[in-house]
């Protein structure tokens, strides 16, 4: 991990392993019934894939506009943090323009591979214009040739080991799972962001030092369904009580327009307010999220509430812009 010398605090090191997608989006004035065709106000082709989303939140929201020109400097220090991807895309066009996204923004992108044989994945969003709710169907491709014996060691977490592991599950779960174990060997911290949902093993949250979800995923997870009646002040405790007795430390559920709710194993808690926005496009909201919130955790001074608080706000931020990588704001932006 990232050491002082000469007194300095060196940069605090984020890897971000999961998928790197290109995304395919249609804007339209509701999403389409059963067998209904519709014809798009617009469409747009943009990088995307939570993992990528992630990197590049981390990155943008480190560093102001006027210092992240195109290819910028993965280390350069004005940032607050070192951001390192890693992932796999397709050598073709699609691949070409995510690995030039991540440098353009910032993030070293030395650990993402290019294979001839495989393609870029790929994500075919749907975006209801009057909501900003989003409906999306993904194609893994390259995403799916990271094998579990990749990252079975620290060593594969990068030199030198990060100060946080961010995955999300657009990649093999059993590749996660290798991950979650070598990352447990170094003792470097994981944050994990379980989307899209699917059954966790018991190991998956044992010592997870952070878990971030929606109000569905939560659900799912844990298994207590959500409330009919829209009431979510009893269901919440539920819930963070289920992920905290499964070995996880810090529970974050997101719940869009009702705000943010958290519980730690220390006994902390509490439900954020959302703010107010004028929803255009919730692509990359939750990625945004999660970039701010694990910069604060790098910080050397995080405080659980604090971190939620700005999380939410750079959140805000995103759901006000088109697209996915786009609309994620800049540090001098918040």
């Amino acid at each position: 991990m990232a050491t002082s010398t000469g007194g300095k605090r060196q940069q605090p090191v984020i890897t971000v392993l999961g998928s790197l997608n290109m995304d395919l989006v249609s804007y339209v004035p509701h999403h389409p019934l059963p067998g209904e065709t519709m014809t798009s106000s617009r469409f747009a082709v943009s990088p995307g894939g939570k993992g990528a989303n992630q990197a590049v939140a981390c990155a943008k929201l480190s560093r102001s506009h006027t210092s992240a020109d195109a290819d910028a400097d993965p280390n350069d220090e004005s940032a607050s943090a070192h951001i390192r991807m890693l992932g796999a895309v397709g050598d073709d066009s699609y691949g070409s323009q995510m690995l030039a996204n991540l440098r353009r923004h910032g993030v070293d992108a030395s650990g993402v591979t290019a294979s001839p044989s495989l393609k870029t994945g790929l994500a075919i969003i749907i975006v209801d214009e009057p909501t900003g709710e989003n409906r999306i169907v993904l194609s893994p491709e390259a995403n799916h040739s990271l094998f579990p014996s990749q990252f079975s060691s620290p060593s594969s977490l990068g030199d030198p080991l990060p100060e946080l592991l961010i995955m999300q599950l657009e990649i093999p779960l059993p590749t996660v799972l290798a991950a979650l174990r070598a990352a447990r060997e170094a003792r470097v911290p994981v944050l994990l962001n379980p989307a899209p949902a699917q059954t966790l093993p018991p190991e998956a949250y044992d010592g997870l030092a952070h878990l971030v979800v929606n109000e569905t995923e939560a659900a799912e997870l844990s298994q207590v369904p959500l409330p009919k009646d829209e009431d979510y002040e009893p269901w919440l405790p539920v819930v963070g009580d289920t992920f905290l007795k499964r070995g996880a430390r810090t529970v974050i559920v997101t719940l869009g327009s009702r705000g943010v709710y958290y519980v730690t194993a220390d006994g902390k808690k509490g439900l954020v307010p959302a703010e107010k926005a004028k929803v255009v496009d919730t692509t990359a909201a939750g990625d945004t999220f999660v970039g701010q919130y694990a910069l604060e955790i790098v910080s050397g001074n995080f405080d659980i509430e604090d971190a939620v608080k700005k999380a939410n706000h750079a959140a805000a931020k995103t759901v006000e812009r088109l697209g996915a990588q786009d609309s994620i704001p800049w540090r001098d932006e918040l």
